[in-house]
Parts: structure tokens; C-alpha cells; sequence
């Protein structure tokens, strides 16, 4: 990595963004076939037998051969890969002896390219000397060194700030530790990181997704909740995003749902679902906690979709068309309602508009819906899934994306709904009109104001 320069000899001297990108992107491609032709190299080699063998001799001699490009520096580096016991010994062997394999170094080497075109995007990455000195340490592969100024990063600046200053490369920087550490447990999400693919665990101790699920299995309950008269009058019922935001953000995390009963420009009776984010606590009586949002990443029937099923199910009758706008894990759970067949079986969920959500991977079921996904650069929830906001990789066609670099460099500041609803009224217009424009068929008379109390059980 290079130092900050000056901007006048920044234009001269930085690499072309695209141009990494799509160095970013055959790095990936590359890494998956070299990594599924060793697999097949270790099932032949390491597996019970070598198909049709012309004889024991040369069955010997083929699999010393494969054996030795499976584990050869020059060949496929230390490669076996598969199901069975012995292939997955001598890959366990290899990552606590720090043995590295081609697909590794070429998935790697594409995740540091990702991080060198965040840096030449987001400047203040090189320009603080910490910072530029952790991502000094990925690009030269001083692993320990990497972690060791990271933590003098939390101590020096505080987990608030660093978070934040670190959000645009934080997922890709995470999973070039998985894959260069000594830890066996994250590496599926390194190489689930590396080439774009949605993750199945955590990249921080790689719990598997099927353990989120097992402790989020509440089958979820909704109960109408009478407001105060304070909170009704705060309520926006301008049908903007900006409005939707704050109401959200009026919501707070206690377990609050609003659904807002709206007769359109054109009479039609629709329904606008506000889902608000995560709340303190690993793991709650409602369904806004620590474990409902890892589930919710990997999962999409979780105790929050649950609760709100049963919420809207007592409210909106079938058929009806909704909107689904949901801040941090709200959003998430808007996107796993809409990737829900049964769920589309009993409404239109037109559009979905998630807020500082790590939502890239998932994908609504009715494939009509429109998904607007707003995220600012410098917060972290939105990478949580794998994906930066400022990644290599594109979206579908039916996603549409607006990310923003913010001056609130603080974590979670940034991530707050009503930072979002600030940004969205004065920082990027364009963003906001967008959204209303889509969700014009949703922007007429309130005609209710319904709001529910969710739990678990």
C-alpha cells in the first residue's frame, strides 16, 4: 500500500477503480476453478480408489502423481479439498501449518485488490497513519502484524471510530485474515467473502448458520400495542422515505412494529410495514437481538418474519399490495419476508427499501419486486453479509443501490435511523426522490396507524 499523496499527484498515481474491480472479479473466477479442479484432484487422490485404473501399478503411480500436485508449491500449493476423513486431515494439517494453497493466493490477492480500490475511493483510509499501517500490513501479508495494529486501532481511537474509519474494507479485510490465520473455523467464510457467495457462517468464529437458527426459534407472537399520544403525534404521514426513516427511528428497538394503511393516489388500499433494527441484548423476549440478526443473515424464517406474519396476518387482508421499509436488522427481515413463497402467496410485496442492511445476497421470491437498498460507506452493518458497499461485485437487476460517504465517521452515529433520514433529506436528494418516485403508488391519505408489540413466543 502507498502512502496518502497529494491530490494533485493522487489523479496521476492511483490505479483506475474499474480497472481493479475487474481484476477483483477474475481473481474470484480463478480461485474457484483452480479450488474445484483440486477438489476433484482429492477425490481421486485421497478417495477409496482411482476409477477405471488400467492396474494396481499404475493406480500407484497416478495417485503419487496427483498427490504431489495436490500438495506441491509449484503445482496446487497445499489443495486437498473434500468430504472425506483423510482429504479433510491433511487440509486441517495445512491451515495449522500455515500451508497455503493456489486458490487461496489467488482469492488473496483478490480480496487485496478489493481493499486497494476501496482506499483509492474512500482517501482517509491511507491518510490516518494507523489505518494506513493495517492495510500496509494486509497488502504485504504480515497477518499477525495486521492484527496487532488493528487492536492498537480500538484501543488508540475506540471501537466507535475505527469501525466506522474501517467500514468500506472491513468485510474483505476480515476475510483475508480467515483465509491467511491459523484458524480453521472461519475459513468457509473467507472463501465465502472472497468470491462473493453468501455466507453460511460467521466470519469472526465461523458459527454455522444452523446454530443461529437452532437458538432463534421462537415461534413469534404480535400483540396490538396502544401508542401514546406523544408517539402518534410524532408518527410522519407524509408516505416519503424520509418520513418512513423517522418513524423508524420513533420506534426504537423494544419490539415495535407500525403499519400504516394508506389509500393510494389511484383508491387502492395498501399497507406500508416500518420494521425497525436491532436492540441491546444477545438474547431477548422479542425478536430484535444479537441472535435474531446472525440468524437473520443466513435464514430467512427467523422469530422476527415469524412475529410480523402473525401481526399482518390479524391487519392487512390478502392479496393486498405492501411495501416493506425496514432500518439495519428490520431490513433484513423486509428481505427475507419478500424471499418468503408463502409469504407472496398471500400479499404483493412490491417494493422493499432497506436501510443500513446487509441485505446483498438475499433475493425476493416474486421476482416484480422491487428492492432499494440505501447504505452509507461508512457504516458497518451493511458489509456484515460479505459484500462492501463499494464492492467489485454487481447486484441483480431488480436491486437498486445508493451508497454515500458521510462526515459522521463514528460507529454506531452512523448507523442510527435518524442519521439515515438526515442523509436522505440533505446529503443526497437524488437517493430520496428516487425512492419516493417508486413508492408514488404508496403516497396518499393515511387511513390507519396500526402499531404491534412483538415477541418471541
Amino acid at each position: 500500500m502507498s502512502e496518502a499523496v497529494p491530490e494533485a499527484a493522487e489523479a496521476v498515481t492511483e490505479p483506475d477503480v474499474a480497472s481493479l474491480h475487474h481484476v477483483c472479479r477474475e481473481l474470484a473466477g480463478a480461485a474457484e476453478a483452480v479450488r474445484e479442479a483440486a477438489r476433484h484432484a482429492s477425490r481421486l487422490a485421497l478417495g477409496p480408489r482411482l476409477p477405471a485404473a488400467a492396474g494396481p501399478r499404475r493406480a500407484r503411480a497416478a495417485r503419487r502423481r496427483l498427490l504431489r500436485t495436490l500438495l506441491d508449491p509449484r503445482g496446487f500449493g497445499w489443495a486437498p479439498h473434500g468430504r472425506t476423513p483423510l482429504a479433510g486431515a491433511v487440509w486441517l494439517a495445512g491451515v495449522l501449518t500455515s500451508r497455503e494453497s493456489l486458490a487461496v493466493s489467488l482469492a488473496v490477492t483478490g480480496l487485496k485488490a478489493r481493499i486497494r480500490a476501496a482506499a483509492v475511493r474512500h482517501p482517509e483510509l491511507l491518510a490516518d497513519p494507523t489505518t494506513s499501517r493495517v492495510l500496509r500490513a494486509v497488502d504485504e501479508d504480515r497477518q499477525a502484524e495486521a492484527v496487532r495494529v488493528f487492536k492498537g486501532l480500538l484501543t488508540e481511537k475506540g471501537a466507535e471510530y475505527a469501525l466506522s474509519l474501517l467500514a468500506p474494507s472491513f468485510a474483505d479485510i476480515m476475510a483475508w485474515n480467515a483465509l491467511t490465520d491459523e484458524n480453521p473455523f472461519n475459513d468457509t467464510a473467507g472463501w465465502q467473502i472472497a468470491t462473493n457467495r453468501p455466507l453460511t457462517s460467521d466470519f469472526f468464529f465461523g458459527t454455522p448458520s444452523a446454530v443461529w437458527s437452532f437458538l432463534d426459534r421462537g415461534r413469534g407472537r404480535a400483540e396490538p400495542h396502544t401508542p401514546t399520544a406523544e408517539l402518534l403525534e410524532r408518527i410522519d404521514t407524509s408516505g416519503t422515505i424520509v418520513g418512513y426513516v423517522r418513524n423508524i427511528g420513533h420506534l426504537g428497538t423494544r419490539g415495535l412494529l407500525l403499519v400504516q394503511q394508506v389509500s393510494g393516489p389511484d383508491g387502492t388500499r395498501r399497507f406500508v410495514v416500518q420494521l425497525a433494527g436491532m436492540g441491546k441484548g444477545f438474547n431477548q423476549e422479542g425478536p430484535q437481538d444479537l441472535v435474531g440478526s446472525c440468524n437473520a443473515m443466513g435464514s430467512a424464517d427467523t422469530a422476527y418474519t415469524r412475529a410480523v406474519r402473525r401481526a399482518l396476518h390479524r391487519l392487512v387482508p390478502s392479496g393486498s399490495e405492501l411495501a416493506l421499509v425496514g432500518h439495519s436488522q428490520g431490513g433484513l427481515t423486509a428481505m427475507n419476508l419478500a424471499s418468503s413463497r408463502d409469504f407472496n402467496a398471500l400479499y404483493t410485496v412490491t417494493h422493499v427499501v432497506a436501510v443500513g442492511s446487509p441485505v446483498d445476497h438475499k433475493r425476493a421470491a416474486d421476482p416484480r419486486t422491487r428492492v432499494l437498498s440505501l447504505v452509507n460507506e461508512h457504516d458497518i452493518v451493511p458489509s456484515l453479509e460479505g459484500r462492501s458497499p463499494v464492492s467489485a461485485f454487481g447486484l441483480p437487476a431488480e436491486f437498486t443501490e445508493f451508497t454515500w460517504k458521510d462526515d459522521t465517521h463514528a460507529f454506531p452515529l452512523c448507523h442510527a435511523a435518524e442519521r439515515y433520514a438526515h442523509n436522505l433529506e440533505h446529503d443526497v436528494p437524488h437517493a430520496r426522490t428516487h425512492v419516493d418516485s417508486e413508492l408514488a403508488a404508496f403516497r396518499g391519505r393515511v387511513t390507519g396507524t396500526h402499531l404491534f408489540t412483538l415477541h418471541d413466543r
